[in-house]
């Protein structure tokens, strides 16, 4: 399994069109095969700040995320929203268990 996490800073009068953007990216990415978890989480102290966390099953489904037409539209949209930082990384992950 792979987890994709980080933050996305970007101008915070874009806000409400970043929320759009994330959420029709969120309603198409969980449609794909391998997707486990899509999610964008507005920062509640820093309206400028993006909070993504994706699970992934493979490589092979993560690359084809990166080649949908819904991507593609998400990248644009988001361009335009006056993105500052990005620091998002990808995790593989060898097990899975409950926190105690």
């Amino acid at each position: 399994m792979l987890v994709v996490a980080g933050t996305i800073t970007l101008d915070a009068a874009q806000r409400p069109a970043a929320d759009a953007a994330f959420e029709r990216m969120r309603t198409a990415t969980l449609q794909e095969p391998g997707c486990l978890a899509y999610e964008a989480y507005l920062d509640r102290n820093d309206p400028g700040r993006v909070f993504i966390f994706e699970r992934w099953r493979a490589q092979a489904d993560l690359d084809a995320h990166f080649a949908t037409p819904h991507m593609a539209e998400f990248g644009a949209a988001i361009a335009s929203c006056g993105v500052t930082s990005m620091d998002v990384k990808k995790y593989a992950v060898s097990s899975e268990g409950s926190v105690p």
